[in-house]
């Protein structure tokens, strides 16, 4: 089964099995050594820089976030 069948299957599940499964996957996640956690960091810095090369990636400013974020939170 490739990543999308299963991200459609999982998707596809009742709203309480999603967050069992979603619940689980989280907790999967906080287990990774701390090694792991550093090289899937690398990663995606790496993944995103090369997007923000490519020209595929929108950049925004840390002012521009932080105003937005802000502003969701007021309301």
């Amino acid at each position: 089964m490739s990543i999308d069948e299963l991200e459609l299957e999982a998707l596809s599940l009742d709203p309480r099995l999603r967050a069992r499964l979603a619940e689980k996957l989280l907790q999967s996640l906080e287990q990774l050594s701390d090694a792991e956690n550093e090289r899937l960091r690398a990663e995606e810095a790496l993944r995103r820089n090369a997007e923000l090369d490519a020209g595929t990636a929108n950049a925004r400013s840390a002012e521009e976030v932080f105003r937005d974020a802000r502003a969701s939170l007021l309301r």
